[in-house]
């Protein structure tokens, strides 16, 4: 048998988790199916490349060498296939348009104003609820864009190397039932929502902790937080057991109203992100004026939010140079 890139990926999973049972779950496959391949591995290297017993799984020398090169060739196996495919896609940039979007206020927008300004371009969009999926995948040339968040001053992380905008900030509201005490109120403090059940979308990074240290400041601590996808978050909030925080530019619901957090101790900052050596560069400040525009477009259906931000200019699309907007 001639040894496989997929079996230095066995033999580190195996060395990563301690056990063969363990990395068989991370890698999908069956426990039994796992321990085979290890044993072709073995058999293949002349020698066993882990110690395994009760306590689980630990490499011999065999495979402390054999882990030593693993973890060189494969990271500059996954940079040779990330940087091919950015090859791959450099004939022409403005052919097509790949987006990924986590809970995007504006990704239709954006979606519908490029379709009108470049019907010749193809265009695509992904869903994720993991930001860092969407950089990695548009590391690996596999996406052009991700429309993303982050909460208050945060940075999205570094590790994929992408080149990330502002768009826009908004404070951050919270989500009621039209019967609930407060709806009538034009804003609401978070204190006062002390006792309130909370749901939330999953894939707000940093959200979490933002919400949770708010709350601290506030002066107490949020009951637990249900976590459900925007359906069923609707769904709880219109039957009353929960309120959930939002954007500022959330579509409108019947029997459901938005008010902002009195104060507004929560931020959201809107980014637009793509990888500096990917042939989305070349029409990156294009695409980030669309983006721009398409938030504003969001904001005829906010009126009273729009009047807001006349009085308020630290929030809203943050213009700030001739070739676009704020780096995040």
């Amino acid at each position: 048998m001639n040894l496989e890139l997929r079996h230095l990926r066995v033999v580190c999973a195996i060395a990563e988790t301690g056990s063969v049972t363990k990395a068989a779950s991370t890698l999908g496959l069956a426990q039994p199916a796992l321990t085979a391949q290890l044993q072709r591995i073995e058999r293949a290297l002349g020698g066993p490349l882990f110690e395994r017993d009760r306590r689980g799984a630990r490499p011999t020398a065999l495979g402390e060498l054999v882990l030593d090169r693993a973890r060189v060739l494969l990271p500059a196996m996954k940079g040779l296939q990330d940087e091919a495919a950015r090859l791959a896609g450099a004939g022409d940039p403005l052919s097509r348009y790949r987006f990924g979007g986590v809970n995007s206020p504006i990704l239709g927008r954006l979606v519908h104003r490029l379709a009108a300004e470049r019907p010749e371009v193809q265009i695509t969009t992904y869903a994720s609820w993991s930001a860092d999926e969407l950089a990695q995948l548009v590391a690996g040339g596999r996406l052009d864009f991700a429309l993303t968040g982050v909460c208050g001053d945060a940075t999205p992380s570094a590790e994929f190397g992408l080149s990330w905008r502002e768009v826009a900030v908004d404070p951050v509201f919270v989500l009621l039932p039209q019967t609930h005490p407060m709806a009538g109120r034009d804003e609401v403090r978070l204190i006062d929502l002390r006792r309130e059940q909370w749901v939330a979308a999953p894939g707000d990074g940093c959200f979490g902790d933002c919400f949770a240290a708010a709350c601290a400041r506030a002066g107490f601590t949020p009951r637990k937080v249900y976590e459900a996808d925007v359906r069923a978050c609707l769904d709880l909030v219109d039957a009353g057991e929960a309120v959930a925080l939002c954007q500022a530019t959330f579509r409108p619901v019947a029997g459901l109203v938005t008010r902002r957090l009195a104060g507004t101790p929560l931020r959201w900052r809107l980014l637009l992100g793509w990888h500096p050596d990917a042939p989305a560069a070349r029409v990156a400040e294009p695409v980030l004026e669309t983006a721009v525009a398409s938030y504003t477009d969001a904001l005829a259906n906010h009126p009273d939010y729009l009047a807001w931000l006349l009085a308020h200019p630290d929030f809203g699309a943050q213009p700030t140079t001739a070739g676009g907007v704020r780096t995040a």
